[in-house]
């Protein structure tokens, strides 16, 4: 138990930049609070004392403002960051090392007894405040999802949901080369999203308008071709010419 609480604080201090020593997060930070009281419930729930499980829980939900379900299993080193107003339900499952803002709800979208109805997090998962991960599916390892999203399929690992109803990006092939910005997206990616993380739509966007140009340039290339070699080409009415720098800045 002592070993998981060294454990559980080192954790903090390393992710949460605020964090100043062991015993301001011993005693001020009610995430930690609210998964040692957790551990004290699930052990009681595992042994068939369920009410003396869901009563320790109701009592670090008034302490912490966090409710976790007595019936929930939560991985070592799990950093709820402010925590108040999450929701964590009875079948959910979350791995080691993830890190869960305040407001997130880790629900059910089904009513049968004895399923799998709550999400499970793969190792190192970021959900970012606000978010609602809702279903028996899974979120990979190292997966993020942005503030105020809502999740109701599974994500890849490596990969960040944002949006409602949530779009997933694939992780990019390309990463810093610096080794602190490295060390800081492993450690810390405040809320979900990264400072330079793009929306999925944008970037369809921006492609379909690069798109458009690299057409809009070949076409001229054709055109000065065929007048070249004497080709008459009949003149259409002449448009406004395409600005894809214009429209990119639009969509950003």
């Amino acid at each position: 138990m002592f070993t998981q609480l060294r454990e559980d604080i080192a954790s903090i201090i390393e992710r949460d930049p605020a964090a100043r020593n062991s015993w301001e997060v011993l005693t001020c930070y009610p995430g930690l609070h609210a998964v040692v009281l957790h551990r004290l419930a699930h052990r009681c729930w595992q042994v068939g004392f369920k009410w003396l499980g869901r009563f320790i829980s109701q009592v670090a939900r008034w302490m912490t403002g966090i409710e976790i379900h007595p019936g929930a299993t939560i991985g070592r080193r799990v950093f709820i960051d402010h925590g108040f107003g999450v929701v964590v339900g009875e079948t959910a499952e979350i791995g080691d090392d993830c890190t869960i803002y305040q407001g997130v709800t880790l629900g059910g979208t089904s009513l049968n007894k004895g399923t799998k109805r709550h999400p499970t997090l793969g190792r190192g998962v970021i959900i970012g405040a606000g978010a609602q991960v809702l279903g028996g599916f899974t979120v990979g390892d190292g997966a993020k999802v942005g503030s105020n999203a809502v999740v109701v399929k599974e994500v890849p690992a490596g990969a960040t949901a944002i949006g409602n109803p949530a779009r997933v990006v694939r992780k990019e092939t390309q990463e810093s080369q610096d080794p602190r910005e490295q060390a800081a997206a492993r450690m810390f990616a405040a809320y979900g999203v990264m400072p330079n993380g793009d929306d999925p739509l944008s970037k369809a966007l921006h492609g379909l308008i690069d798109q458009a140009a690299a057409q809009e340039h070949q076409i001229e290339v054709i055109l000065t071709a065929l007048r070249s070699a004497g080709i008459g080409c009949q003149s259409l009415q002449e448009l406004d010419k395409f600005d894809a720098d214009r429209l990119n800045k639009l969509v950003e």
